[in-house]
């Protein structure tokens, strides 16, 4: 079986996408993909990877976490979704390094689905923005301790996916920039349910609906009505050309307010996270989703 892991990261679709592949479970199902509600697997997996830290998982355990995921479903892909599979947002961010235990758990996932064909699927988005994001609801104390021990400089999506390839080396690994997830919104859904790119979904439009105002996307759905024949390429500058004049501002622009950053510093930090996206393209195994 192949199993897709949804991996998160923290602070990116809010479980938006999975909710699309929920919309189309039916259909899906009909293909042989599984996309099971969360709360047959969330907590079950979690209980399960935090026994593996004391010893390997028991024969059988694969089969067993099997029967209750599926519940008598038939299917050769499934979908798991969970922006905690690498660990809480707390540790989101540790010893200076993003997720640093997140190749030790798709260790453990290869080690509890040995016989199965794992793929790890994840979105990123810029530390500058990321940062704020994880670090919203901590307390002062916390936020200060862990500015204290990272140089924002420093950190790189690409250390990540590198660890994991290097200790993993059979999972394939699917990443984008959730910057860009509203341009290619249909393709990582249809990636993550393993359809052709021109199969039709549910909700292929979600996304959007959520960061556009109703007059935008009254006009966008008119747009497609009287030009049903684009390629993906043209319907992604449609898309870029409606959300610049119909975005909801409050929905796309990011709130940076940390203690001793500054606009420069912010600059920087993009620099550095756009140079790194070339550093994950270069990284054999892995596959970029690109606008």
């Amino acid at each position: 079986m192949k199993i897709i892991f949804h991996t998160g990261a923290h602070c990116t679709d809010d479980d938006r996408l999975l909710k699309a592949l929920l919309r189309n479970k039916e259909s899906l199902s009909q293909h042989g993909i599984a996309v099971p509600g969360p709360g047959k697997y969330r907590h079950l997996l979690k209980d399960t990877f935090h026994a593996m830290n004391a010893g390997p998982a028991s024969e059988g355990a694969r089969d067993v976490l099997m029967d209750a995921i599926l519940d008598d479903e038939i299917a050769d892909r499934l979908v798991l979704s969970n922006e905690h599979f690498f660990g809480s947002q707390r540790y989101a961010l540790d010893d200076g390094e993003l997720y640093p235990d997140g190749s030790d758990r798709v260790a453990k996932m290869q080690e509890l689905f040995h016989t199965d064909q794992i793929e790890l699927f994840m979105a990123i988005r810029n530390p500058a923005t990321f940062l704020p994001a994880i670090l919203r609801k901590a307390s002062d104390q916390r936020i200060a301790a862990t500015l204290g021990q990272t140089d924002p400089r420093s950190l790189r999506w690409s250390h990540l996916f590198r660890r994991i390839r290097d200790e993993v080396p059979a999972v394939k690994i699917t990443v984008w920039c959730n910057e860009d997830l509203p341009l290619i919104w249909g393709e990582v859904v249809r990636r993550l349910a393993g359809l052709a790119l021109d199969e039709k979904i549910a909700g292929g439009f979600d996304l959007l609906s959520d960061i556009m105002n109703t007059e935008g996307m009254q006009r966008f759905r008119v747009y497609l009505h009287q030009n049903p024949v684009m390629t993906e390429g043209q319907r992604r500058r449609v898309i870029a050309a409606f959300l610049d004049k119909y975005a909801i501002e409050d929905e796309v622009v990011e709130e940076l307010d940390l203690p001793g950053w500054d606009d420069a510093l912010v600059e920087e930090m993009t620099d550095i996270y756009e140079a790194d996206l070339d550093h994950i393209a270069d990284i054999p195994g892995v596959r970029m989703i690109l606008p």
